[in-house]
């Protein structure tokens, strides 16, 4: 191949670039707010391989969240079925449909935009989500993944952009110091892991903190339980609430009395001295499966 020839195929659509996304954000008055954990990816690359390394197929319906400009938003819509944005500003969710008309004009009747706070989203229009990738506001990551797992259980595989400490959260192993409730709940739903680092500068603004990438894959079979999802996350939440305790001590409000919680510790198979950093999932829920058993 000769020096003059491209090194690769040029790219089949013009995503956002930095000086893209600071011109939109003028034209609608926008600047980022702390409050909404806004800060907009501006490196097209950046985009492109968060959208391969989730694996987006040409059959997949993706749920986004938080899509902003809609630099992320477009590159999934290059490889996907079909993107369904959820956007709770206001300013931000009317103009992304423009946006998306404008850059990839043959694909916009494959995007819905959905103006509301995703933990108030129930349902979703068209075809049930396959996949969630987003890249999520810093303050409100763990509680809008868990929640969007949990509504929408057609959705097979989730990639997901956080601070870079959360994503060490959610993707910890029992016995990790930085195990604790986001750890345990993401796995109640999916086989979890870090999928790769993000620096700081594909933001503008930039963070003060770096941001990394958690694969989640729907577990091919749920936790073995009788006791309800409820009931578990009750007592992984009493657990962690006083993590430097034994267990026997942090789940005694949860059972009614100390003796009352070593009692279901030890029919479930489960040191009253053991540490709730040092249980799996399935260990959670065998303790919920056996509180109230007697003495």
């Amino acid at each position: 191949m000769s020096s003059t020839e491209p090194s690769e195929t040029p790219p089949p659509h013009d995503l956002l670039g930095p000086a893209d996304i600071r011109e939109l954000a003028a034209a609608l008055g926008v600047r980022p707010t702390k409050q909404r954990g806004q800060n907009f990816v501006i490196d097209a690359n950046t985009v492109r391989r968060i959208v391969r390394t989730a694996g987006v197929r040409a059959d997949d319906v993706v749920v986004e969240v938080g899509p902003g400009l809609g630099s992320l938003t477009l590159a999934l819509l290059e490889a996907a079925e079909r993107v369904v944005a959820v956007e709770i500003d206001e300013v931000l969710a009317a103009a992304l449909p423009a946006t998306i008309a404008a850059r990839m004009p043959e694909r916009a009747d494959r995007f819905a935009l959905v103006h509301s706070d995703a933990m108030h989203v129930t349902e979703l229009p068209g075809p049930p989500p396959t996949a969630l990738v987003a890249n999520l506001p810093y303050n409100v990551a763990v509680p809008v993944l868990l929640t969007m797992l949990e509504r929408f259980p057609s959705i097979e595989r989730t990639l997901v952009m956080v601070q870079a400490e959360v994503a060490d959260r959610l993707a910890a192993r029992p016995g990790n110091k930085v195990y604790g409730v986001p750890s345990v709940k993401a796995c109640w739903y999916a086989d979890v892991k870090r999928a790769g680092a993000i620096g700081r500068n594909v933001f503008w603004p930039a963070p003060n903190v770096d941001s990394g990438l958690v694969s989640l894959v729907r577990r091919a079979e749920p936790v073995k339980t009788s006791a309800s999802k409820e009931e578990v996350f009750a007592v992984v939440d009493a657990a962690f609430a006083q993590r430097r305790k034994t267990l026997r001590a942090a789940l005694a409000g949860w059972a009614g009395s100390a003796p009352a919680a070593e009692a279901a510790l030890v029919a479930a198979g489960i040191s009253p001295q053991a540490r709730g950093e040092s249980l799996t999932v399935e260990e959670f829920a065998r303790i919920a499966e056996n509180k109230g058993v007697a003495a």
